[in-house]
């Protein structure tokens, strides 16, 4: 029996790579003494085969075998697309 792969939720902070993402995955834990929470925020190298992730947009994550030195994640769906500062631009010209 298979134990289930990792999913995060997480938004694309660099595009850079050919088919390659970096995914920040922001979680809430609680502080052991003082019982404040605490964002603790890491970085996945995370698979892009089509490149159809721009920064900004909220992906899903899968664990998978590893890809690479540093991946180990594929992007699974775009749940988010982020709105594009050229577009926001082009309205506020043209009204």
């Amino acid at each position: 029996m298979r134990g289930q792969r990792k999913v995060r939720i997480g938004v694309v902070v660099s595009d850079r790579m050919d088919k390659t993402r970096v995914v920040m995955v922001e979680r809430l834990t609680q502080h052991r003494q003082y019982k404040k929470y605490i964002r603790r925020r890491k970085k996945y190298y995370a698979h892009d085969e089509n490149n159809e992730t721009r920064i900004g947009d909220v992906v899903k994550i899968m664990e998978t075998r590893p890809l690479s030195k540093l991946k180990r994640w594929r992007i699974v769906e775009i749940l988010r697309r982020a709105e594009r500062l050229e577009e926001v631009g082009e309205e506020e010209v043209s009204s």
